[in-house]
């Protein structure tokens, strides 16, 4: 008998067993990776060498739920920054590095659903390196905002099964427990204590009954309480595996107190649900120690349910008798709508969907309607209750799914309108808004992979009656590569009828219907699985003078600074790109310095592809900096061989090469402009990085130790430093804080100018303005003069660009060449508006 018969009669073998082990091994892969990839037109990212490698694939009937599952991960990799060579990844929840946002970009509250999410790529890099971020990178803030990080620590040894990695977090896990009881532990009530808007869940009913409607009053909510539950019972059961008894008691029994005074104080028995409870005594008669509508203006009212009063149910915290809360999540009266749920149920007197992001007092939030989806979830999966079904979880979740679409196209931002599924969004800001999850639901919820401790493969699959096909394939579990089928006829995968489950490629266990498997999994030598340890030395998110990049053309719009920022995406708006649209040259080229030498083994080139106008380049070219001249690098292989966009274009060097500057020269595609998302110069280095030695051109660069350059203003802002404008950074997203502003200037206008110290020759100034699209904005004009001795005189001025100063873009004028000690830029403010510098350089050569 042949093998593929061989394998066909153990097929029929197991069609009859209900379920049983078996032993075939598949013939062929299951799903048509290239084919359902080719299917996501709207994909930004195009990489499909990274789909391939990293994430499960899956097809099911709904056409809607697999392209929100493609979607998601195109927006992951949206958020992935690499932040420095010493912290590697982090994630993002706005696009775009919001003021209260942590160092890169990072922000507490969203990170337990961003873990759920990215545990499920096969390559563990970017959940290992921004597990480690938290506690490990100045600037990051761990509890800013709620969060369960202790919890999704044990998620991710749940997924990966590495009791190397989740001993090594440890200590990090409880440190942060102990940080928490510091800050928000209240001793007498024995439980954390916060306001709604640290919850991430400002202008919530109970924030609007207090007089800060935005923050609210401090209370016992179910959300933080449930986080510290879920923490104090991780770091217990990781203690138990690193054999410290001691510590797995005490935080066992502070997660056994934490649930008793959850269920005893914050269920109301009459309402039958879990609330928030006021903290102290509030406006119109509310009392401390008082739930929701207990006492105050709506002192009675039968409502005041809130999604928070689920979340219990996300850690399995409830013990089983409280299931009745669930009745109203599919209820229209209730949170069910069409396009995901409402934040409060629909008869609160204080319901209201708001017009404008974001208020949380009615409507439809991502946040909490995943977490909602995996509490319901593990209702279906570790609670004997007939409240809901998983018909139930799945009408639950296509209105989440309806809600993920703009246009026709998946997209997800960070408040909807539940009844019209419009979308609130703040431009640049709130776009492919990271502050939820998906393919986790849809792995361990709707496929029903429940993730383990032990060598147990559990899979308790929720997918509709009336499907009949469902597959996903090659999800990364404890070092294995599980696939689920269900084929009702057995005619769609050629894998035979009914539900059968493959673990690396080899069917273990079968059912004829749609039914929980149990299995025990092979051992395995490895769990780990980083493709790649070397580091970006390329990557500048600190703003330092190094590394930089230079251009022979530079399109004002479009700062050079974007392009080693750590982030890839195509979109045009919110952009994050380079080009060179506007140029007058067949051929430019780009000169990355790195400061020093640095062991480079590839440069990776983030080609951008709009169809027309901005597409990939005819040809380029890759040189390195000898110290004396220019020269091809040796041995070079590309993959793509032709430079391609939207995905990335590996230079990969026939040898280590040990070099500070790497030069990149473009030959332009007939009729288009070359345009770059990024830049990366990889290689291994001992770390932290040494200090660059490149000397610094910038004549007023002055890092803040010596007494020249000198820099003064007419007017600075109190909240600014002026000195900051010739430390050698360039930053330009609001959560830097790194400029000088005339913000609350009287001035109509206002100067900013260096002292030299001594005579320089003066032939070009660069001005990197900083604004916030509101009270900081571009001036309507500048003039740049220098001290001739005596008085100020107008440098004459040979170009400028662009014509119209533009903020979070390099101003360059270029000036008939000076010899000067001090040089000075006034500025006209626009309107109402003030004037802000990042960083102003001034050079010698044009």
């Amino acid at each position: 008998m042949s093998y593929r018969n061989s394998a066909l009669a153990a097929a029929v073998m197991c069609a009859f067993a209900t379920p049983v082990v078996c032993a075939e091994t598949m013939v062929n892969g299951i799903l048509n990776k290239d084919a359902l990839l080719a299917a996501q037109s709207f994909l930004d990212n195009r990489d499909t060498d990274w789909y391939k490698a990293n994430i499960a694939f899956l097809e099911t009937p709904d056409a809607d739920l697999n392209a929100v599952y493609y979607y998601r991960y195109d927006m992951i990799t949206k958020h992935k920054v690499y932040g420095s060579p010493e912290t590697g990844y982090t994630l993002t929840e706005f696009i775009d590095r919001p003021g209260w946002s942590g160092a890169y970009g990072a922000i507490s509250c969203p990170l337990g659903l961003q873990f759920s999410d990215i545990r499920w790529l096969r390559d563990q890099r970017l959940a290992r390196d921004y597990a480690r971020y938290w506690y490990n990178t100045p600037g990051a803030l761990p509890r800013a905002y709620s969060n369960w990080f202790g919890a999704s620590m044990w998620g991710l040894f749940e997924a990966w099964g590495d009791k190397t990695f989740i001993l090594s977090m440890l200590e990090d896990m409880k440190t942060n427990y102990r940080g928490w009881e510091e800050e928000r532990f209240d001793q007498n009530a024995r439980m954390f204590v916060w306001n709604g808007m640290q919850d991430g869940m400002e202008t919530n009913i109970n924030s609007r009954q207090t007089p800060d409607w935005f923050r609210g009053a401090e209370g016992f909510r179910p959300t933080l309480n449930s986080y510290m539950y879920a923490d104090a019972l991780a770091i217990s059961k990781a203690a138990a595996l690193s054999g410290d008894e001691p510590t797995a008691k005490l935080f066992a029994e502070k997660a056994a107190d934490l649930k008793a005074q959850v269920q005893a104080r914050l269920w109301d028995p009459s309402r039958k649900f879990f609330f928030h409870m006021f903290a102290n005594d509030e406006q119109d008669g509310i009392k401390a120690g008082t739930l929701t509508y207990q006492t105050g203006k709506f002192a009675g009212n039968p409502h005041g349910r809130e999604l928070i009063g689920y979340i219990p149910w996300q850690f399995n915290l409830p013990d089983p008798g409280y299931e009745e809360a669930w009745k109203w999540v599919t209820d229209p009266e209730g949170f069910y709508a069409r396009y995901g749920l409402t934040s409060v149920e629909r008869n609160d007197p204080l319901f209201r969907i708001s017009r404008r992001c974001c208020e949380w007092s009615g409507t439809s939030w991502p946040y909490a309607t995943a977490q909602t989806l995996e509490a319901m979830a593990n209702l279906l999966n570790n609670y004997q209750q007939s409240v809901v079904t998983k018909a139930d979880y799945y009408k639950v979740l296509k209105s989440y799914i309806t809600s993920q679409f703009k246009d026709g196209q998946p997209f997800i931002a960070e408040a909807n309108n539940p009844d019209t599924g419009e979308w609130q969004i703040v431009p640049g800001h709130s776009e492919h808004y990271f502050h939820s999850s998906y393919p986790d639901l849809i792995i361990t919820g709707l496929a029903g992979l429940r993730p383990r401790a032990d060598n147990r493969l559990e899979v308790n699959p929720l997918i509709p009656d009336d499907w009949n096909y469902f597959a996903i394939d090659d999800v990364p579990y404890h070092g294995h590569l599980v696939s689920l089928v269900w084929d009702k006829d057995g005619k769609r995968y050629g894998r035979g009828a009914g539900l059968s489950l493959f673990v690396n490629g080899t069917r273990v266990a079968h059912s004829p219907t749609v039914q929980k498997i149990e299995v025990d999994l092979p051992a395995t030598q490895s769990v780990q699985n980083v493709t790649d340890d070397r580091v970006n030395f390329a990557v500048n998110n600190d703003g330092h003078y190094f590394p930089n990049i230079r251009a022979t053309y530079t399109n004002p719009e479009t700062p050079l600074q974007t392009l080693n920022d750590g982030a890839a995406w195509y979109l045009k708006a919110p952009a994050n790109r380079w080009t060179t649209e506007g140029s007058p040259n067949r051929s430019d080229a780009l000169i990355l310095n790195l400061g020093a030498k640095r062991p480079v083994d590839y440069l990776t080139l983030y080609f951008l592809d709009d169809e027309k106008g901005i597409v990939p380049p005819a040809a380029y070219k890759v040189e390195y900096w000898t110290g004396t001249q220019w020269r091809n690098v040796p041995g070079e292989t590309r993959r793509p061989q032709k430079a391609q966009g939207r995905k990335p274009n590996r230079v990969q060097f026939g040898q280590t090469i040990e070099a500070e500057r790497f030069r990149v020269s473009f030959t332009h595609a007939k009729g288009g402009f070359t345009g770059l998302t990024e830049i990366e110069a990889w290689g291994r280095a001992s770390l932290p990085l040494t200090a660059p030695t490149a000397p610094v051109e910038d004549l007023a660069y002055n890092p803040g130790n010596q007494p020249f350059p000198k820099v003064s203003a007419s007017y600075t802002s109190p909240f600014d430093r002026v000195e900051e404008i010739n430390d050698g950074k360039v930053l330009f997203t609001s959560n830097s804080r790194n400029r000088w502003t005339a913000y609350d200037s009287p001035n109509s206008e206002d100067w900013v100018s260096v002292d030299f110290g001594a005579s320089k020759t003066v032939a070009r100034l660069e001005l990197y303005l900083f604004g916030d699209a509101d009270a900081v904005r571009a001036p309507t004009n500048y003039t740049v003069s220098y001290w001739d001795g005596q008085a100020w005189q107008p440098f004459d001025v040979l170009s400028r660009s662009p014509d119209k100063p533009r903020t979070s873009a390099m101003n360059t004028v270029v000036v008939k060449p000076v010899q000067t000690q001090k040089i000075r830029v006034t500025f006209k403010h626009d309107g109402k508006g003030r004037t802000g510098v990042t960083e102003l350089m001034a050079f010698t050569n044009p």
